[in-house]
């Protein structure tokens, strides 16, 4: 006996602990697999999405004398483990291969964008999207496109001719070319190596348009959208004046709506520019207010360099270099740093360009230096709202357009504030030859606004402006509040800002002679433009209208004859011409004489109206009748 236990002593032991732990190991199964269960019923819709696994039954050990429930619950657990934990398997693999293709896909569109000229975009700012664009089609890089209309069919020729009758540029053209077309970055390497900081303000974008064509209009908004950071860009607000042009209504309405930061406001009635600006002004949200025309397009980096100029000092005031869009071909011009010009103005309070000073030049530090100007053209610009809400916006008793640009130019400068133009932004312009827009009214309302704002700011020097039209000042409103608001801004005087900041400005009072040039022997002046178009053409007689106008003239001390920075010039031969002034003398060296006569040093002869009276000669002097002139309000 005593050895039959030890011999089964090893299957005894096995039995005593055995059985023990086969119970507890049974009782902890059958309550797993009721927490399972739950968990199973959980996942059931995740499970019905998967592939279905055909799960093995795991091996019994053919030795194991255990049968019955026990071991058919243990098989059935080991069953559902595996399929879970297959089932759990397959979804990380999917879900890593997903997470895989994703990181390649964005690394793809980064490389792309990075590599492609109209989707590129500067590291550290902010991603924005681009339109691609096929890089041959018409206009892309700011080319022009060149059309034959004698090729054109009937029907597409009436199209060319309306678009130019309608907009006073090729909107055929312009209907050609992509709303999203490339232009080449124009600017200097330093303006490309610029840092600027990150927390510039924002800007809202104001566009006033009236009865404007749509893909010039669309092309002007998406330039803004597609070169502005987008933090940097609050919105832009499309100030409607009362188009009365169907698409500019529910179509635009719904193009903007796609558009996350524009918005259309609408006047009730014709206002003209400026009143429209001031409800863009009203409507606007942003730190800084930049107004653009409604045919524009935005070069590359056109709006960080405005907004760090104002982030500097809010008395900033600036102005992108405005390129030209050619009417005709839409051809976007740049211009290169050396032929940047400012803005200046005439004693017909005429804006018009001028070269930078050689003096001026000689202090920028390099091209990326901002340039100050006088006066500025007014249609593009960027200004802090709170100092533009300082300065008093724009003259709400100014009608429609027309010398709001000099009187803001003026107010800027003997206020306290700077005009400048910063070199690295570029901003294209369609300069037309006429304006495509008529107003029913009577009024000259640039000449009335140029009064308002001479009576407001120009001192003294208003009379050099008044004697162009003889004092006729008609009916310009009351300006009693722009006085007051001068005098509370406690600004400076006008000759200040002639002597200190446009000092190479002609002024009259220097001149010996002034107004109509009228011939003795006929009703006729001496009559002609001094403008750019008229440079180099002959002098003639028209009329003589005493309304000044192109019959103004003065002769300087230095012996000119000249309006503005347009003098008579004469070479030789019959004619006189127009030619720009050059205190030189020589050819511009004339004489106002005792007898009346009009002699010129250089040739030693006088002038003369032909007989006719249409013509004006230069022959020797005889003393005739036509050779005698009366220079109006000649000073002795």
């Amino acid at each position: 006996m005593a050895s039959f236990f030890r011999r089964k002593k090893g299957l005894i032991f096995k039995f005593v602990i055995g059985v023990p732990i086969l119970w507890f190991a049974t009782v902890l199964l059958m309550t797993y697999q009721g927490s399972w269960s739950q968990d199973n019923r959980v996942d059931t819709e995740k499970r019905n999405n998967e592939p279905v696994i055909n799960a093995q039954h795991v091996p019994v050990n053919r030795h194991d004398d255990f049968r019955g429930h026990d071991q058919s619950i243990h098989q059935e657990e080991q069953q559902r483990l595996a399929r879970k934990m297959e089932q759990e398997k397959l979804i990380k693999e999917r879900e890593e291969r997903e997470r895989r293709n994703i990181e390649l896909m964005e690394k793809q569109k980064v490389e792309e964008i990075k590599n492609n000229p109209v989707l590129k975009f500067r590291s550290g700012e902010s991603e924005v999207e681009r339109v691609k664009v096929d890089p041959n089609a018409p206009g892309e890089q700011g080319k022009a496109v060149d059309i034959d209309k004698d090729k054109l069919s009937p029907e597409e020729r009436k199209k060319y001719d309306d678009g130019w009758q309608r907009n006073a540029f090729n909107e055929y053209a312009s209907n050609m070319i992509s709303l999203h077309r490339s232009l080449p970055d124009v600017r200097d390497e330093e303006c490309k190596t610029q840092k600027y900081r990150d927390n510039l303000p924002d800007t809202s974008v104001v566009v006033c348009f009236h009865n404007e064509a749509w893909s010039v209009l669309l092309r002007t908004v998406h330039s803004i959208i597609d070169r502005s950071p987008p933090h940097l860009l609050k919105e832009v607000i499309l100030v409607d004046d009362f188009s009365d042009m169907d698409h500019l209504k529910k179509p635009l309405e719904d193009y903007a709506a796609k558009l996350k930061k524009v918005k259309v406001v609408r006047t009730k009635q014709r206002e003209g520019l400026i009143r429209a600006r001031l409800l863009g002004y009203s409507a606007s949200t942003g730190t800084v207010l930049t107004y653009l025309d409604s045919h524009c397009e935005c070069a590359e980096g056109w709006l960080e360099p405005l907004l760090s100029r104002i982030h500097e000092d809010k008395r900033h005031v600036v102005t992108p270099v405005i390129e030209s869009i050619l009417d005709d071909t839409l051809r976007f011009d740049f211009t290169k740093h050396k032929d940047i010009q400012v803005g200046r103005f005439d004693w017909n309070m005429v804006f018009n360009w001028m070269p930078v000073a050689e003096s001026v030049k000689k202090k920028l530090i390099n091209k990326a230096t901002p340039i100050r100007s006088p006066t500025m053209a007014g249609g593009l610009f960027s200004i802090s709202r709170e100092y533009f809400t300082h300065l008093g916006t724009y003259d709400p008793g100014m009608d429609i357009w027309g010398g709001e640009n000099l009187e803001l130019s003026f107010r800027i400068w003997m206020c306290g504030g700077t005009l400048e133009i910063v070199p690295c932004s570029h901003v294209g312009h369609i300069f037309r030859k006429r304006s495509p827009y008529k107003w029913r009214t009577g009024v000259n309302v640039v000449k009335k606004n140029s009064i308002r704002l001479a009576e407001v700011w120009m001192d003294e020097y208003k009379n050099y402006y008044y004697e162009r039209f003889n004092y006729d000042l008609g009916e310009y409103g009351d300006v009693t509040e722009r006085k007051a608001l001068r005098k509370s801004l406690n600004c400076k005087s006008f000759d200040w800002f002639v002597k200190n900041i446009y000092p190479d400005l002609f002024v009259p009072g220097d001149s010996i002679a002034s107004g109509e040039i009228r011939s003795k022997a006929k009703p006729m002046c001496v009559d002609s433009s001094v403008d750019s178009h008229n440079m180099h053409k002959p002098v003639n007689m028209w009329p003589c209208h005493n309304q000044g106008g192109n019959q103004y003239w003065m002769l300087s001390k230095t012996g000119e004859i000249r309006r503005d920075d347009g003098c008579l010039d004469f070479s030789g031969g019959e004619s006189i011409i127009i030619y720009p002034c050059h205190s030189q003398k020589g050819n511009q060296q004339w004489e106002y004489r005792e007898d009346n006569t009009i002699f010129h040093s250089n040739t030693q002869k006088c002038m003369e109206v032909s007989l006719d009276g249409q013509k004006l000669l230069m022959k020797s002097c005889t003393g005739i009748d036509r050779q005698l002139w009366q220079w109006k309000r000649k000073k002795q």
